[in-house]
């Protein structure tokens, strides 16, 4: 589901909803300074939740180097 313009996946929960993919969107904005691309929630086997983020990069200027050969 795309929440907040940030494309939110959950794997092993059951009725998972917009309000709480909400919050993982607020956490880890707080926690991480470059713009988010997507989130994964994942319940683990011990009962905790497991939530893994892919960050949008920074475009980049490619620089040619020329030099001249003698």
């Amino acid at each position: 589901m795309l929440v907040d313009g940030v494309e939110v996946t959950a794997v092993g929960l059951d009725n998972f909803t917009e309000a709480e993919a909400l919050n993982y969107v607020d956490y880890v904005r707080s926690n991480v300074q470059t713009p988010l691309k997507a989130i994964i929630v994942k319940m683990c086997d011990d009962g905790k939740v497991d939530v893994s983020y892919l960050a949008k990069g920074e475009k980049f200027e490619r620089i040619r180097r020329i030099t001249g050969l003698n």
